[in-house]
């Protein structure tokens, strides 16, 4: 299954392997149980320290388990980890060996310090880039906690299952049998609710901070470049964010950052972290704003509760999906209701779906769905597709789309538990329409991310902060960068550029000031 390459590459690290394990196998007479088998035996002839058994008892085949010689097994992979997964499963051999992990030692000591047992499971897609962080954090908890344990299941393999658990988006993650979280979460976020204690601690220690030159609000591509621009100058600069990377995270491809010719949102995120904490900043992730206040100094209050004060803070919050706000909507959101398709199209394999949207973002999403799913129902609002003539001339040529242009959507229906039709009215005719769908996928653009900020500084009618050419709000002492603000064109090298613009503005201030 591996190719020459791949193997190679493979045995260089299955070379750091710690010590011996092995991998347990449950099997049916499937054709998958074919591939998973040969997938591991592939794996165990490149070094001695992995061996092979079948007869695993496992509820789900195929299925495999990962322990440690000796051991329990703590580790389960349900399906065949390759696509996003594959790195998964390499870092589950190492780490299970007992080759140490790449992460703080405070996480790992909150970790060590759960005393409860914590049974995770995870519904995923191999095409999903948001999972393997979570299904990695995951399969991290269990290694260094012998009372926790994570099986990964593969939603496309396991249908049957997902379906019964009205699961319609991933990564999807049960503990104990009841539903945790759903969509992108790091080890930080994880720990954070398993770990009821967490939240007090962690806001009694952010409150006791000393005051910033400069706070960057938003972990995004504007705020990583302020930071550095920020910590360069040698000034005290922080970073709180609720999740570092902001929407790039869920960005697959980028082809037009200038220099590098193609990569991926988590790629250049990862990059992003690196470079920030290069310098000397304090970096303050799964931390959510919720209010700004001045009172000499500038007050960013946390949902915590606790409190950050700075002489600068520059706003880079970003943007979130633009949602249809129709009834139904939030009720059927990841049970029907989805916003990416690379992650949550494959659950919807042999179904019918729309698309809602007719730009270049909801033309594409069509185009992907098309070769997965039964039937895709295009939805736009105008008179015509926004979308790049090209990509218009491929949708055309599928033989399993449908587009409807001049529609309102009006409303998601559902049977309590899922997503069952979505209608629209004909804007022309005025007549209301009933498409009987499994799934819909919202592609309509972007919204600010400033409801925390309405009533403390001027926004736009679009609920963009308004900024000058250095950055700065309507608040003295307060700038903002990036999506979040009314600087036209929304991409990643300009957020950037905005980032780096308004940290040279704050710093400005600062020395004018004289603080």
């Amino acid at each position: 299954m591996l190719d020459t390459t791949l193997k190679a590459q493979l045995q260089g690290y299955l070379e750091r392997l710690a010590g011996p394990i092995e991998l347990v196998a449950t099997l049916d007479n499937s054709p998958a149980s074919a591939e998973m088998l040969e997938l591991l035996h592939e794996i165990a002839e490149l070094t001695t320290q992995i061996v092979v058994h079948t007869g695993g008892a496992d509820e789900r085949a195929p299925s495999f388990c990962v322990a440690r010689r000796g051991e329990a097994a703590r580790v389960r992979f349900a399906g065949i980890p390759l696509g996003h997964e594959f790195t998964s499963l390499v870092l589950a051999l190492l780490q299970v060996s007992g080759y140490p992990p790449k992460v703080e030692a405070a996480l790992i000591e909150q970790v060590k310090a759960l005393d409860a047992e914590l049974n995770f499971v995870t519904y995923i897609s191999l095409s999903c880039h948001n999972c393997p962080d979570v299904v990695q954090a995951l399969n991290l908890m269990a290694v260094l906690n012998p009372k926790i344990t994570h099986t990964m299941i593969d939603g496309a393999l396991f249908q049957q299952e997902v379906e019964a658990k009205n699961i319609m988006a991933v990564p999807t993650v049960h503990l104990n049998g009841a539903e945790f979280g759903a969509g992108r979460m790091t080890l930080e976020e994880i720990l954070a609710k398993a770990d009821t204690g967490a939240e007090a601690r962690v806001a009694t220690q952010l409150s006791e901070k000393a005051p910033y030159d400069m706070l960057i609000v938003g972990g995004g591509p504007a705020g990583a470049s302020a930071a550095i621009y920020a910590a360069r100058k040698g000034i005290r600069t922080g970073i709180v964010a609720e999740r570092f990377g902001g929407q790039v995270m869920d960005t697959m491809g980028i082809e037009n950052f200038i220099s590098v010719q193609e990569t991926e949102g988590p790629k250049l995120v990862a990059a992003l972290e690196q470079h920030v904490k290069a310098y000397d900043v304090d970096l303050m992730n799964t931390q959510r704003a919720v209010k700004l206040s001045a009172d000499g100094l500038v007050n960013v209050e946390l949902a915590n509760g606790a409190t950050l004060r700075s002489k600068t803070v520059l706003i880079a919050t970003g943007a979130r999906w633009r949602e249809m706000n129709v009834p139904g909507e939030k009720e059927y959101r990841g049970r029907g209701v989805a916003y990416c398709p690379h992650c949550d199209g494959p659950l919807f394999k042999g179904k019918r779906v729309a698309v809602i949207g007719g730009g270049n973002s909801g033309v594409e999403a069509a185009i992907d769905l098309a070769g997965i799913v039964e039937h895709v129902t295009l939805i736009e609002f105008d008179s015509k597709l926004r979308a790049d003539a090209v990509l218009q001339t491929k949708l055309h040529s599928l033989p399993n789309v449908t587009v409807i242009v001049s529609a309102l959507s009006t409303e998601v229906h559902g049977d309590g538990q899922k997503m069952t039709g979505l209608s629209y009215t004909d804007r022309v005719s005025g007549e209301s329409h009933k498409l009987d769908l499994a799934g819909v996928f919202v592609q309509i653009g972007l919204l600010p991310n400033t409801d925390w900020l309405k009533g403390t500084l001027a926004l736009s009618p679009r609920g963009e902060i308004e900024v000058d050419a250095r950055g700065q709000t309507s608040l003295p002492g307060v700038f903002a960068a990036g999506d979040v603000t009314t600087s036209p064109f929304k991409q990643i090298i300009i957020a950037m550029g905005d980032g780096a613009k308004a940290a040279l503005g704050a710093f400005d201030y600062l020395i004018r000031q004289g603080v």
